[in-house]
């Protein structure tokens, strides 16, 4: 029975985790390298993340610096840059790319809460079908004899609880994100 609980809270911790990776890409008017986690660079006919082709360094508060360790690379860099949905014209000087992060406008931030809740709730759809899941397959265990109507109703209401702790989580991280972004 333990083993169940445990396996359905691995899986919603692995959804809350998804979506603290995706907040962590919403940036906040702050130089984040995580906001480049997703940017891929054509590295000989290769699509490669760019965190395996460069160092990425924040001198200050609003700026990325981007340095290949291939030279050659400064061009396929920026180009991925600039398809991105990044927003941010790169800085190319032919050493190192940067990344100058503009103050957030009132209505860019208003935006990213948006894109924020909707994230949330879309980790809140997930760990509701995980629940959906996990009473289904205690339904089954209870017809197949597996476990007794006791064990199935304990399970039930456990799963419950979690997925209730869980959502909860996910509600304070929205709020959290929200609050970095609309803090000026």
């Amino acid at each position: 029975m333990n083993e169940i609980y445990q396996e359905y809270d691995a899986k919603m911790q692995k959804t809350i985790d998804s979506v603290k990776s995706d907040f962590a890409s919403v940036r906040a008017g702050r130089a984040n390298a995580a906001v480049l986690d997703k940017i891929t660079v054509e590295y000989y006919g290769t699509a490669t993340p760019l965190q395996q082709v460069a160092s990425i360094s924040t001198p200050d508060p609003r700026t990325l610096v981007i340095q290949p360790w291939d030279a050659t690379l400064l061009k396929a860099i920026e180009k991925a840059l600039l398809i991105s949905e990044l927003g941010i014209n790169p800085q190319n000087d032919g050493k190192v790319i940067r990344l100058a992060f503009p103050q957030l406008t009132e209505e860019r931030r208003k935006e990213l809460t948006k894109q924020v809740k909707k994230y949330g709730e879309t980790g809140k759809v997930a760990i509701r079908n995980i629940r959906r899941d996990a009473m289904e397959k205690l339904k089954k265990m209870k017809k197949d004899s597996e476990i007794t109507e006791d064990d199935q109703e304990e399970l039930e209401e456990d799963i419950q609880k979690l997925t209730d702790k869980r959502i909860k989580e996910l509600d304070e991280l929205t709020a959290q994100k929200e609050a970095e972004l609309m803090a000026v």
